[in-house]
């Protein structure tokens, strides 16, 4: 809610304040606590250690990158980025409203979309910044965010996820017995997730633009509302039924997403640079105009990740985020969260690396299969880094002025971990 308070309470819509003070209290509270628990030393090492993990993590993207944006570049020339726009238009319309039809943009937000839907996250996050370049070229105010932005930032935070491949394996090595019973709970609370994200953003646009009266604003808003609506109606539906998931049907369906995870890379890396040159594309020449990019992405992104993960690393050696798990945990507990299962939901918007530590410690602790294994389990798969995903992609165009982004972002990690807790204490909780 503090959060909430300190972007509401900022009158400027290209504020760039609330990177601001979230990065500022990360920074100063890490210190505080450290001084008060006798572990700056920790946050002291964790700051230098991390420093240097965050520049390896953005040269390690180069390699990627390149590949990626290269195979963008041809995808371009061919066609195809402006063929897929076209296809989806009429969703697009909707999500984007700002964004003029057909524009390239609306083909690379799709492909990045899809790559996460299929877990292909070496790929997903290139064509996010091929998409976030496009919508630069719209940006009237180069260094603030545009609804756009926002609304594609949201959609990649509380990305759906179809088959949670890495939990999968960790539940596997832990020895579960069905490792793969958390895709249909991570399917629906990550679907959550994204329709809340496409909810709020649309809300938050509507109140700061101020364009419209509010009884426009309130017309404009009845897709979004009755989307919500009939999800919840379907929700309550299964709920009344008392059914779980068919297994079988979950097995079917894992082995179709597996099958078009397993080959979609390369359908790409031949399906791309065939469909151009059957279009008399020069593909090496325009691979390479594209594969240039990748290098000058990864080094502007190293400000902004080193200034994020060394404050997330900070706040929590010092052991804040301890401390700020065992202030909050009545109030989670009072709607069927586990004590245990809290520190993982905390760093789920910071790291993605420090949750799935976390979590195979719980899954260790209390079996792959126990309440609070299919919970964890759930949480890791819900939602995205969001912290993470928006230094990344904001910083790759120089984005500062994050207006409500990290706001959306947030509110659409909160309804992804309500909705695990809702759907794993309907199916896995016993009676």
């Amino acid at each position: 809610m503090v959060i909430f308070w300190f972007e509401f309470t900022i009158p400027t819509q290209g504020s760039p304040f609330m990177m601001n003070y979230i990065w500022f209290f990360l920074m100063a509270t890490a210190i505080l606590v450290a001084a008060f628990n006798g572990t700056i030393t920790a946050v002291t090492d964790s700051a230098i250690s991390m420093a240097s993990t965050a520049v390896e993590i953005a040269l390690g993207l180069i390699g990627i990158m390149t590949l990626w944006l290269g195979m963008m570049k041809i995808a371009e020339h061919a066609g195809l980025v402006r063929l897929l726009a076209r296809l989806l238009r009429p969703i697009s319309a909707w999500l984007f409203p700002d964004v003029p039809k057909n524009h390239p943009a609306i083909g690379a937000i799709m492909m990045n979309l899809s790559a996460n839907w299929l877990g292909l996250g070496n790929a997903a996050t290139p064509f996010g910044i091929k998409a976030m370049e496009h919508l630069q070229e719209l940006n009237s105010q180069n260094d603030t965010a545009t609804p756009a932005m926002i609304m594609f930032l949201g959609l990649n935070t509380a990305s759906i996820t179809l088959v949670p491949m890495t939990m999968i394996g960790v539940r596997t090595s832990l020895g579960s017995a069905h490792p793969a019973a958390i895709i249909g709970p991570t399917i629906f609370a990550s679907t959550m997730a994204t329709l809340a994200a496409i909810f709020i953003v649309k809300v938050l646009t509507l109140f700061f633009t101020r364009t419209h009266s509010l009884r426009e604003s309130i017309i404009r808003l009845w897709k979004p509302m009755s989307l919500i609506v009939v999800v919840i109606m379907i929700v309550f539906l299964i709920q009344r039924s008392g059914s779980p998931v068919d297994s079988k049907g979950m097995d079917f369906f894992q082995r179709i997403i597996t099958f078009l995870s397993t080959w979609m890379i390369p359908f790409l890396l031949l399906g791309i640079p065939l469909t151009a040159m059957i279009k008399k594309v020069k593909v090496y020449e325009t691979f390479i105009e594209g594969a240039k990019e990748g290098f000058q992405v990864a080094i502007r992104i190293i400000p902004f990740l080193v200034a994020i993960l060394v404050a997330i690393a900070m706040f929590r050696a010092s052991g804040a985020m301890s401390f700020f798990s065992r202030f909050i945990s009545p109030l989670t507990e009072s709607f069927g969260m586990p004590a245990e299962v809290l520190p993982a939901a905390l760093m789920r918007p910071f790291s993605g690396s420090g949750t799935l530590g976390i979590i195979s410690e719980l899954l260790k602790t209390h079996g792959p299969d126990s309440f609070i294994g299919y919970l964890g389990s759930t949480l890791y798969g819900c939602t995205e880094t969001t912290f993470y995903v928006i230094a990344v992609y904001f910083g790759a165009v120089g984005i500062k002025k994050t207006r409500y982004a990290i706001p959306a972002g947030l509110f659409a990690d909160v309804v992804g971990i309500l909705a695990a807790v809702y759907i794993c204490r309907l199916l896995f909780l016993p009676l």
